[in-house]
């Protein structure tokens, strides 16, 4: 697959809080925070974006707008993006996109959410949901399963067939669910920005309160509010503004849709998006300049869709980084955590930091990024940049959503990488890898639009 355009290179990003979702801060204010910060990372002001594209699920239309007005009126395109859980990477994908086509150097994807506690629903009830037809696919399928019939909300109960046609295919349990879920929660203790920090243990995770036969309530992942943010530039644009010290580029890129094997497989791996995830997967590393199956080796620190449990086992091999019948046994030998192959969601993953549609994409590219300029803290995945090649290994990133679409990214630093001179742990005044600090307006004030003041600013509660 020939990878054309220029390369492209995440500058800047910013990130808040994920909390639990209880009306206490509006999209606009979360979504400025998440900006400012992103801004202040690059060392720009407003006026440099020159595009930017906004996801949001529950939100009316132009809250994109609405929320980057507060850094001026500069008249520059602004899309609102809307693409179920993989919305934050999709608008991530839109502002790349627009880069690597030399369209534009310097774009913004920012994605925010304001939720509702308890399981998703849909906000337009007089009308069919565009994911009934996946619902109703997935109970069918449960006829032909050992363990039957299914209870629970939908999302939830999709995913858990989907672990439970894994076990009946390939061996495993809902031992090994706990296991991952007890990783993720164990990894969010280290992550100040994450709605959980409990650190649940195995067998806690199993003692929680049953959602559905096959997950507890701690292997599922919550409700939330948050926003995140990243700058996309290009090459010329990173060495203009001196940003070789903490650009890291996007090496490959994809989103991914479902063809007919979702509903014709018979398999509710498929429903969930499986398959699309190993088309998307098997397409980056292709765009990244690897043969058929290779690459995954040179990868060490990976954020992926742990929406619940199971979609993490399922998403392993998906991704290719161990054979279809091994996911489980990759959780036995430990190799999805600190010391082990892979660090798997060192943030937390979306069971415990927490998932507001709009910005967990965002989010995932955000720790990445962090990761790869070694400025996680105790989030920092080791050995990464160990060996020859001063590059180090590759980030991966797994966004998904029903109904359907999958992004996937790789990310590395580039060669001409070079730490060390102001950057933005200096610009923010603390490392905002690691540390989740409020912003200021006197932080506003230095990345907002010079040349368009804007009126909704002083409206704006921080």
């Amino acid at each position: 697959m020939k990878v054309k355009g220029q390369r492209s290179f995440i500058i800047g990003c910013g990130c808040t809080a994920f909390i639990k979702p209880r009306g206490l801060r509006t999209t606009e204010d979360m979504g400025l925070e998440a900006g400012t910060k992103a801004l202040l990372d690059a060392g720009l002001t407003y006026d440099a974006i020159e595009t930017a594209f906004v996801g949001f699920c529950y939100g009316d239309s132009t809250s994109g707008q609405r929320a980057l007005y507060n850094l001026g009126m500069t008249g520059i395109p602004i899309t609102n993006v809307n693409n179920n859980c993989s919305t934050g990477s999709t608008a991530l994908y839109q502002a790349n996109n627009l880069v690597k086509s030399g369209l534009v150097d310097c774009a913004l994807a920012l994605g925010f959410e304001r939720m509702s506690p308890g399981s998703l629903g849909t906000n337009f009830p007089d009308r069919p949901s565009p994911i009934a037809l996946f619902n109703e696919r997935t109970k069918e399928l449960e006829a032909s399963m050992t363990a039957g019939s299914n209870f629970g909300p939908g999302a939830p109960r999709m995913f858990a067939n989907a672990g439970q046609e894994y076990f009946e295919k390939y061996g495993g349990s809902i031992e090994h669910l706990a296991s991952i879920a007890s990783k993720n929660h164990k990894h969010s203790v280290n992550n100040p920005y994450s709605q959980f920090r409990n650190g649940w243990t195995k067998e806690q995770v199993l003692q929680a309160p049953k959602i559905n036969n096959q997950l507890t309530k701690f292997m599922c992942s919550p409700t939330s509010d948050g926003a995140a943010c990243c700058i996309v530039a290009s090459e010329d644009f990173v060495h203009a503004h001196g940003l070789e010290n903490q650009a890291i580029e996007i090496v490959a890129q994809a989103l991914e849709t479902d063809q007919p094997l979702a509903f014709d497989g018979r398999s509710a791996m498929e429903v969930v998006g499986y398959g699309m995830t190993k088309r998307c997967a098997d397409k980056v590393f292709e765009q990244a300049g690897f043969r058929e199956g290779e690459g995954r080796d040179q990868v060490g620190v990976i954020e992926l869709h742990d929406c619940f449990a199971s979609n993490e086992l399922i998403t392993y091999a998906a991704l290719g980084i161990c054979m279809p019948d091994e996911a489980h046994k990759l959780v036995e030998r430990g190799d999805n955590t600190y010391g082990g192959k892979y660090v798997v969601n060192p943030s937390g993953g979306l069971e415990a930091k927490g998932h507001p549609l709009g910005a967990t994409g965002l989010g995932m590219h955000f720790y990445i990024t962090m990761q790869l300029r070694d400025w996680a803290g105790p989030m920092q995945a080791p050995a990464l940049f160990e060996g020859a090649d001063k590059r180090g290994k590759y980030g991966l990133i797994h966004n998904i959503g029903i109904g359907g679409a999958a992004v996937i990214s790789l990310l590395r630093r580039p060669e001409f990488y070079k730490p060390g001179g102001e950057d933005g742990r200096i610009r923010l005044g603390y490392n905002h890898a690691y540390e989740c600090r409020s912003v200021t307006h006197a932080d506003v004030y230095k990345v907002k639009s010079k040349k368009s003041s804007a009126y909704v600013l002083e409206h704006a509660k921080l």
